[in-house]
């Protein structure tokens, strides 16, 4: 694994098991943070940790382990895309990466879950997508029926796939090889479409904030986005500027009174009222 090689052997080697403490711990995440790691990435080798000190500890290997915490992200981003921001971005995109981009923009997956979408989790007749258990980052399955926007996309990749590529698995590629990359190519259209600075990722928060605003169950906008845990979902479902513009509106909407008059209206009229009787 990378994370070990790269930094925590390097750290941490040369030492025993049960000669490391969680000074030694706490030293590591102070040296990592030295280097610029995130919390976030930190909590990731320190996962990596912690599961091979368990190993050794149930093996009987070790008889004691070091306490190893857990870091508050403090790299979370607050990303959205707005609708025009999708729409000036999607035709600058190379033509094999709308598709899933839009998948990806509308229901809210990880990039990995739709580039690795094959026809076998596809229910063509049911306009449905399976993940299965232990294929998704919270190792738990999902099944999600499509809107019509997105089951015509299905549909036109499964055209594609029976006239061109009927050997290729994936239900999104590139001639016929699973797209793993696309880096450059998303950089190029961002800053094309003026919205550089913008990462796939946010089509995860944008898809989460939508459903919601669209007033599906934020149950539901869980089980489709497939988040785990309410913590998580809330972190992503974060408010944008235009959400509050909106509730501006709708609040300047519930003031007026049953006559007609604003509260403005009536607390003019209301001082008007009390100087004359002064």
């Amino acid at each position: 694994m990378l994370r070990v090689r790269k930094h925590l052997a390097p750290f941490f080697g040369g030492r025993r098991a049960h000669e490391v403490t969680s000074a030694d711990v706490r030293d590591f995440i102070a040296h990592r943070k030295g280097q610029g790691a995130a919390n976030g990435e930190i909590n990731l080798e320190l996962a990596a940790l912690k599961r091979a000190f368990n190993l050794a500890f149930q093996a009987e290997k070790i008889t004691r382990k070091p306490h190893i915490p857990s870091l508050t992200p403090n790299n979370a981003r607050k990303g959205f895309f707005e609708r025009w921001e999708f729409d000036a971005l999607l035709p600058r995109l190379p033509e094999e990466l709308r598709s899933p981009l839009t998948f990806s923009y509308l229901i809210g997956w990880r990039k990995n879950e739709v580039l690795s979408l094959t026809w076998d989790q596809i229910d063509l007749r049911e306009g449905a997508v399976r993940l299965e258990v232990g294929t998704t980052k919270n190792k738990e399955g999902r099944l999600v029926y499509l809107p019509d926007i997105v089951k015509a996309i299905i549909e036109q990749q499964w055209k594609d796939h029976l006239e061109r590529f009927p050997e290729c698995p994936f239900v999104f590629h590139r001639n016929g090889q699973r797209i793993k990359d696309f880096r450059g190519s998303w950089a190029r259209a961002c800053q094309e479409a003026g919205v550089s600075g913008k990462i796939p990722h946010d089509f995860r928060r944008t898809a989460v904030r939508n459903m919601v605003r669209a007033g599906i169950p934020e149950r539901v906008a869980m089980e489709i986005a497939g988040f785990k845990t309410r913590s998580v979902f809330d972190r992503y479902h974060i408010v944008s500027s235009t959400d509050l513009r909106d509730a501006a509106a709708r609040l300047n909407q519930a003031v007026v009174s049953e006559n007609g008059h604003t509260f403005g209206h009536t607390i003019q009229v209301s001082a008007e009222a009390n100087r004359l009787n002064s």
